[in-house]
């Protein structure tokens, strides 16, 4: 395991100071505390209880560091859309997407190994399972990015005294960051490519710019088309588009709950999640913001919804969640391999597999404009480590959450063959075509979308140059089509784990006669869909339905709710 004695015994002495300084919380009560478990989110938890978790975490990254050959593997410690008072930490792999999933269960062994002796046994049985040189002259490498919370610089310290208790582990604190943005940076530095802030803003900024340079000259909108209010959470996101508003011309940005001292309270009835959720105004908006486009982050700017004050006489607005945005997206792609392929240039088809990734949350509404495309649509269980694992199967995958958590991945087979048809049309002095401009555009796309993670700035900026292609108002972009009502229930079971699911969570296999209810149920209504799924978190099973009214809806939710009482209760 290690190259000689002396290395191996200094790694030993390293875990066990390091877990001596970070006991778990409460620890030594008779068993009291709490028990920290590594999901989509990382850990999370109050901010106060997190520090044990972060330092166990730096001790991970700096492991999964050393086992993939000393790539560069991120921290980030963020609690995302949670109040200000949690925080919490999760880690990016070398791509830039999630830790491998089979990573997991170490993880939470790691963060709730009781005592230092059982921590260091732990790791030193995980080395000699997985094949990792502890103590050796092997080197981790770890960027770390926080966002704006009050315990994120002393979490910060856990991390890093994690990190350091590895033999050989080097530490990069990247500074207060957005979410996406560490991902962007780990996924670049392993690429080899400059993976500084400056980087990611001047990619954003000049794929913008030059998706904007393509737009038809007949698209181009009136001053309102160009005006975006957005809503920062008073978070990370809206601190960083401030610092780059000046530089998206064609976009006339008003930055609301900015992060800015004394503006507002980071989530706190604000941000994508809130929107989306609540579907009413931010704080901070009012009725004069009536008609213009608006568009929300959350606290760590990895989701992103979009919104319009709908009257002047209440605080209600209309929403275009993930579902539309991920339409609008599908919409243009398709569009631009269209052009390529009909253009006469051409010698052969650009052969390209589009595929759409939803979950059984996604609206049925959207299912359905997609499938009208002709596109591909599948399904994989809730969660974005299932939807980016799927859309990495295409040469280019969409997917999105309704709550705004999405992106756009492009293979870079698919980029190469872009790069090599923009320079044949180049050679027959066709740089003006049709087919040209859709092979540059859908070049910069894959410059201007994060394809590490959902990423709300770079989301944002790929929305509008969208909406400026297609000449588009806010109420084109609500006509797509009409989302199906619907409704979400949680009903409270003694062991959520007796519903077992199948087909990515759309039906139930147990208890076998609970689908049977569900589907008599479904019948009775016009566009019915129900579906039952265990909560990942709580002793709950939810509930989702949706029909062609509201009413309906709800009375589908509450019959399928009342059998799972029934049946598990």
């Amino acid at each position: 395991m290690a190259d000689n004695p002396e290395h191996e015994l200094e790694q030993r002495r390293r875990l066990l100071d390091v877990a001596s300084r970070f006991p778990l919380p409460n620890d030594g009560g008779g068993g009291a505390g709490c028990r920290f478990s590594y999901g989509t989110a990382g850990f999370r938890a109050d901010g106060a209880t997190m520090p044990p978790a972060v330092c166990r975490a730096g001790i991970l990254a700096a492991f999964r560091s050393l086992k993939l050959a000393g790539a560069a593997v991120g921290i980030v410690i963020t609690a995302s859309h949670n109040p200000v008072g949690d925080n919490g930490v999760k880690i990016a792999d070398p791509d830039g997407g999630m830790m491998a999933q089979h990573w997991e269960s170490f993880a939470d062994a790691l963060a709730n190994a009781p005592d230092p002796d059982a921590l260091l046994q732990l790791v030193l049985q995980f080395a000699k399972d997985e094949g990792i040189p502890l103590g050796s002259h092997h080197t981790a490498q770890v960027l770390l990015g926080r966002d704006t919370r009050p315990t994120g610089e002393y979490l910060l310290d856990a991390a890093l005294q994690g990190i350091n208790a590895i033999v050989g582990a080097h530490a990069i604190d990247m500074g207060i960051l957005t979410t996406p943005q560490l991902h962007w940076m780990v996924r670049s530095k392993n690429k080899g490519v400059k993976a500084s802030e400056s980087a990611y803003f001047t990619q954003l900024i000049n794929s913008f710019r030059h998706m904007l340079e393509l737009v038809p000259k007949d698209k181009s909108g009136d001053e309102l088309a160009n005006k975006l209010i957005v809503d920062g959470a008073n978070g990370i996101g809206g601190v960083k588009l401030e610092q780059i508003k000046a530089e998206l011309s064609g976009l006339d940005i008003l930055v609301r709950n900015s992060g800015k001292e004394g503006e507002g309270i980071l989530n706190h009835m604000c941000g994508a999640d809130f929107v989306q959720k609540e579907r009413v105004t931010p704080h901070g908006f009012s009725p004069e913001d009536v008609g213009v486009r608006c568009a929300s982050l959350d606290g760590d700017a990895d989701r992103l919804v979009y919104f319009r004050v709908s009257s002047a006489s209440d605080n209600k607005v209309d929403l275009v969640d993930g579902d539309k945005i991920l339409s609008l997206f599908a919409l243009f792609i398709r569009e631009q391999l269209d052009i390529i392929n009909d253009g006469s240039k051409v010698n052969k088809p650009l052969p390209a597999k589009l595929g759409i990734v939803q979950t059984a949350y996604a609206n049925g509404a959207s299912t359905q404009f997609l499938k009208d495309l002709g596109l591909e649509v599948v399904f994989t269980p809730t969660g974005v480590k299932y939807l980016h694992k799927k859309a990495l199967e295409y040469d280019i995958g969409i997917y999105f959450e309704a709550n705004g958590h999405g992106t756009v991945v492009f293979s870079e087979n698919f980029i190469s063959q872009l790069e090599s048809l923009s320079k044949e049309l180049s050679s027959q002095d066709d740089n003006g075509s049709a087919q040209y401009h859709a092979v540059m555009r859908l070049m910069a796309a894959s410059q201007l979308i994060n394809q590490a993670v959902g990423d709300a700035l770079s989301g944002l900026l790929f929305v509008e140059a969208i909406l400026q292609y297609r000449g588009w108002s806010f109420q084109n972009w609500c006509e797509l089509y009409s989302d199906l009502p619907s409704r979400q229930l949680k009903v409270k079971v003694i062991d959520r784990s007796s519903i077992v699911t199948t087909n990515a969570e759309t039906k139930v296999s147990q208890p076998s006669s609970l689908q049977e209810l569900i589907d008599k149920e479904t019948v009775n209504y016009s566009h019915g869909r129900c579906f039952v799924r265990p909560s990942g978190t709580e002793d709950v099973v939810r509930v989702y339905a949706e029909a062609s009214t509201q009413v309906e809806a709800d009375s589908l939710a509450k019959s399928v709710a009342q059998h799972v009482g029934r049946l598990l209760g």
